[in-house]
């Protein structure tokens, strides 16, 4: 598959450094195109060049690791060509005191969604740090990395699961592209908890044994 990378940062390199151990041919787009020739050359990329060069090359899926900061202003900027592609969405609306950026409004995907229209948008691979993507593969107590994946085109979720799968992980359905602002949450608070207040996160989710369907708590419900 031909992947192109939108940005030249850590989870740019973590992630495509694993699709080119796939076997994928992928193209590191940059803002700053010399930080995008040197993470080429790191991860054994097959091109390098601005943005627009690496949507144009990601005929098979673009992966978006920018800033949310950026993310909408970019995405605008290259809506022709992002018309069709897949366009995977990883970044999280994190703010200072792991605050969510996008409270109360669309999450960081919906507003790529909108910037460029005709993209198939898909959020994955925002729940962890870089350092775990480049683990090979990501395996835990004897256990894959589960990956949840959100959007609303079916042939476009099939890419990003396959894309998920071949770094080793297990993709989860988790709904369609309106559910990805629970994703980003679910980053703020785990991230919050990890680095803010330096605890095992994974410990407050129950065995799924013990998580019996009807009975769990919801909102506006007594516990």
């Amino acid at each position: 598959m031909r992947i192109g990378i939108l940005g030249a940062g850590n989870m740019a390199g973590a992630l495509g450094a694993q699709w080119v151990r796939a076997g994928h041919e992928v193209f590191v787009g940059g803002r700053d195109e010399g930080r995008a020739a040197a993470l080429a050359g790191r991860i054994g990329a097959v091109g390098h060049g601005p943005l627009r060069a690496a949507v144009e090359f990601g005929d098979g899926a673009v992966l978006h690791a920018l800033p949310y900061a950026v993310g909408a202003d970019v995405a605008a900027g290259l809506a022709d060509v992002l018309r069709g592609r897949v366009l995977i969405d990883c970044s999280n609306p994190v703010g200072e005191g792991f605050a969510l950026l996008t409270r109360g409004a669309e999450s960081a995907a919906e507003r790529l969604a909108v910037a460029a229209p005709g993209a198939r948008v898909v959020k994955a691979f925002n729940l962890c740090h870089d350092s775990v993507w480049r683990l090979a593969p990501p395996v835990f107590d004897g256990r894959r990395l589960a990956v949840p994946v959100c959007g609303d085109d079916e042939d476009a979720l099939g890419v990003v699961r396959a894309l998920v799968r071949d770094i080793g992980c297990v993709p989860y359905e988790a709904g369609g592209l309106g559910r990805a602002g629970l994703m980003e949450a679910t980053a703020a608070l785990l991230i919050g908890l990890w680095v803010g207040e330096g605890v095992d996160a994974q410990a407050i989710v129950p065995p799924v044994g013990l998580v019996v369907a009807g009975e769990a708590g919801v909102a506006g419900e007594p516990g």
